[in-house]
C-alpha cells in the first residue's frame, strides 16, 4: 500500500523527498482532521467546566491518555503524563525525582550515544546536587558496550536510549535494566526514536520512566509523554506549580492533586493530545509488522546503495542487526552541511550536523554527519534519487 497518499504535504509538494523523519515526521490527514474537528466543534478547556462542551473536551483529552497508555501497555492510564516533548519529560524526572532523591556522590549512568536532552538535564543535576555521571562506551561500529561494572551500589538512575538518533543502533536494554534492578537503581528509557518503529511495552521492559515526543510519531509538535510507575510518581514532588495540579491552595501552603493532574500544571495542549491519539490509532491500524517490513527494506536498501560508493563512510552499524531506519554517513573532504545543501537543490530533505549528540561526534572524532532517516512514506525510488544526487555532490567537490 502507498502510505504516502495519507500525508497531505506530499500532495501540495509532489516533488518533495523527505528523508528527515528522525527530526520530525510528517502528519497524516487523519491527525489533522481530528485536531481541526476539536477546534471547530469541541474547543473548551478541560477538567474545569461543568457545561457539556467542556465535558466533551475533557473526555477527548482523557481518551487520548487511555490510548497512549494502551499503546505502551502501561498498567494504569494515570501513569501517563502529558508534557510538551520528551525533553521536558526528562527534565521533569531530573528535577522532581533527581532533586528529591539523589544526593552528592550518587551516580547516574548514561551512554555516549545519548541525545543532549538525555545528557544536559543530568549535567544540571550534577551542578545542583554534586552527583557523578558515568557513561557506557560505544564501539567503533556504533554498538553500545555494556560494562556491568559501571553499575554499582552508588548508581541511582540509569538513563539510556532505546534507539540512537545518530547511529540507528538499538541497544539490548534487558541486561542493563536487570543490572540496575540488582542494585535498586531506577531506569529511564528514551523512546523518542524507537516508539514509531517498534512495539513499546513498558511492563515487559520494566522501565521506571519512559519518554517520547509526539512529533516523531506522526503527531503534532508540542505534545510529549512521560510514563512512570505510579508509586514513583506518587513519591515525587510536583515539577511545575499553578492551575490544575492542585487539590487545595492556602496562603502558606498547597496540597497537590492526585495523578496525573499533579504533573500537568496549567492548560495542556489539548488538541495536541487528541492529535497524538489519532496518530497512534493510525500506527495501530497499519501495525508494527507492516511498518517494520517497509522500513527494514528501505534501510537495508539505503545501506546497500551507500556501500557502492567508496568515498562514503557509514557511521554506525553497517548491517541490519539491531538497528533502525537512521543512516548517518560522512565523506572525507566534504562537510555534511555542503552535502545537505546539495540535496536541498533537488528538493531532498536530509539532516546534517551533530544531531544534538556532540559527545558522540567527539568520540568518533568527526565534526558532524549527514543523516538519512526513513519512514513509511518513503520509497526506494527516493533513495535512488538521493544516491544519484550524492554522486553529483561528490563530483562537484572532486571534479
Amino acid at each position: 500500500m502507498d502510505y504516502r497518499q495519507d500525508f497531505p504535504i506530499f500532495k501540495s509538494r509532489p516533488d518533495l523527498i523527505y528523508l528527515d523523519s528522525a527530526a520530525t515526521s510528517q502528519k497524516p490527514q487523519v491527525v489533522l482532521d481530528l485536531m481541526d474537528e476539536f477546534y471547530k466543534k469541541r474547543n473548551s478547556n478541560v477538567h474545569r467546566g461543568t457545561y457539556p462542551l467542556s465535558e466533551e473536551a475533557t473526555e477527548a483529552y482523557e481518551n487520548a491518555r487511555k490510548t497512549v497508555s494502551s499503546f505502551i501497555n502501561a498498567k494504569h492510564s494515570h501513569e501517563v503524563i502529558f508534557t510538551r516533548n520528551a525533553t521536558e519529560s526528562v527534565n521533569l524526572v531530573a528535577r522532581a525525582y533527581g532533586d528529591a532523591f539523589l544526593n552528592k556522590g550518587d551516580e547516574v549512568l548514561l551512554t555516549k550515544m545519548e541525545h543532549h536532552s538525555n545528557i544536559v538535564p543530568w549535567l544540571q543535576l550534577k551542578d545542583r546536587k554534586g552527583i557523578v555521571l558515568k557513561y557506557l562506551d560505544v564501539s567503533k561500529d556504533g554498538r553500545l558496550i555494556f560494562d556491568s561494572k559501571l553499575i554499582t551500589a552508588k548508581t541511582k538512575i540509569v538513563s539510556v536510549t532505546a534507539m540512537s538518533n545518530v547511529l540507528g543502533t538499538i541497544p539490548d536494554l534487558k541486561p542493563i535494566i536487570a543490572a540496575a534492578r540488582a542494585v535498586g537503581a531506577k531506569v529511564l528509557v528514551d523512546a523518542c526514536q524507537s516508539v514509531v518503529h517498534m512495539k513499546t511495552d513498558v511492563q515487559e521492559l520494566d522501565a521506571d520512566f519512559l519518554v517520547f515526543s509526539g512529533h516523531k510519531l506522526y503527531a503534532p509538535t508540542g505534545i510529549g509523554v512521560l510514563y512512570a510507575k505510579a508509586d514513583i510518581l506518587n513519591q515525587m514532588p510536583p515539577f511545575l506549580g499553578g492551575g490544575d495540579m492542585i487539590h487545595e491552595v492556602f496562603l502558606d501552603h498547597f496540597i497537590a492533586d492526585e495523578l496525573p493532574a499533579k504533573f500537568e500544571a496549567g492548560t495542556p495542549h489539548i488538541a495536541g493530545a487528541i492529535g497524538l491519539k489519532a496518530a497512534i490509532d493510525y500506527v495501530n491500524k497499519i501495525g508494527f509488522p507492516t511498518i517494520q517490513k517497509i522500513e527494514n527494506e528501505l534501510t537495508e536498501y539505503t545501506l546497500s546503495q551507500l556501500k557502492t560508493l567508496p568515498y562514503v563512510q557509514i557511521v554506525g552499524p553497517k548491517d541490519m542487526v539491531a538497528r533502525g531506519s537512521v543512516v548517518s554517513f560522512v565523506i572525507n573532504g566534504i562537510h555534511p552541511h555542503d552535502i545537505a545543501e546539495g540535496f536541498a537543490t533537488k528538493n531532498i530533505c536530509i539532516r546534517a550536523g551533530q544531531h544534538c549528540a556532540q559527545p558522540l561526534m567527539d568520540y568518533f572524532e568527526i565534526p558532524a554527519t549527514a543523516r538519512i532517516s526513513l519512514a513509511i512514506y518513503n520509497t526506494k525510488e527516493e533513495i535512488d534519487t538521493a544516491v544519484t544526487t550524492l554522486k553529483e555532490v561528490y563530483k562537484y567537490f572532486n571534479p
